[in-house]
């Protein structure tokens, strides 16, 4: 069989064509989307768990999402100069006011995604320690040491308060990590039956996995209950405003978040997928934030 050269005109067709092919195809993918958002937040397991469902909803929206994981400080200001378009992370009004204090005229807070969080040193329930004031008597029972998360994080700051307000400075050393160490800390502790206390919130998955308790805070250092914010960049609501209708809308409870929390202690389990499973599973709670009143 004898075989025809093609042409300088044809083979340039066919080139042509076949970019045309692939410029066509990359404009329709673009006109599918409905523009890139990106998402701040801190690696905390709540944190982890809200920003992927809100993340998982969006994009069956049609937006193209990002995630940013920083420092509690460096997501505000990433939100506050429009480096990111928003967070469902910022814990008012005590745990992040400092942050929100320095930024909060360049931002909107659209008001709380969950209701009924809590800050504090947590304990196995075993320990026999009730409240902070008892621990300049009993640190050797807790080698002198509260295991803590991330410097800078708010609950930082609220410990090395409640360190100086309850005059433990001489007794009880703040050791910084991050939750996973703090967890791990904490999981190797109750293994050998050991009296340990950790800096924690609610909520949280650990308060599922073991029986814990919160020490007694006579001096209210740690404040009441929290909850947690949506905050967005100014301007989002004019530049996408079915994406700030969802993330206004965007409201769960403990409960709701402990389901994804758990999902994502599993073995080898991804957040981002846990996510979909999940937003696939409750879509009366998915409508109502992507279609109820903003």
């Amino acid at each position: 069989m004898t075989r025809t050269p093609l042409t300088k005109a044809v083979r340039y067709g066919a080139i042509m064509m076949a970019a045309g092919a692939g410029l066509n195809a990359g404009i329709a993918q673009a006109q599918d989307s409905k523009g890139d958002i990106t998402l701040a937040y801190v690696e905390w397991s709540s944190e982890v768990a809200s920003t992927n469902v809100v993340r998982a909803v969006l994009e069956e929206q049609g937006y193209n999402v990002e995630m940013s994981s920083l420092s509690a400080a460096a997501m505000w200001q990433a939100v506050a100069y429009g480096d990111a378009d928003g967070m469902v992370a910022a814990w008012l009004p005590s745990t992040h006011e400092q942050y929100l204090n320095e930024v909060g005229d360049k931002v909107e807070n659209l008001g709380p995604n969950l209701e009924g969080t809590k800050l504090g040193l947590v304990a196995p329930s075993y320990t026999d320690i009730s409240s902070i004031d008892e621990l300049n008597d009993k640190a050797d029972m807790v080698n002198d040491e509260i295991v803590g998360i991330d410097p800078g994080a708010g609950l930082m700051n609220l410990t090395e308060n409640v360190i100086e307000e309850y005059d433990l400075g001489d007794a009880i050393n703040l050791q910084s990590g991050s939750g996973a160490t703090m967890t791990a800390a904490l999981d190797s502790a109750i293994k050998n039956d050991e009296d340990i206390v950790v800096a924690g919130w609610t909520p949280h998955w650990m308060f599922a996995r073991w029986d814990l308790k919160y020490l007694d805070d006579p001096k209210n250092v740690y404040g009441g209950a929290e909850h947690i914010n949506t905050v967005v960049r100014k301007g989002l609501k004019d530049d996408m405003p079915e994406a700030y209708a969802i993330l206004d809308n965007f409201e769960w409870t403990p409960e709701q978040m402990g389901e994804v929390m758990l999902m994502n202690q599993e073995e080898d389990s991804d957040p981002y997928e846990n996510a979909k499973k999940w937003v696939d599973e409750n879509p009366e709670v998915v409508d109502e934030w992507v279609n109820g009143d903003s």
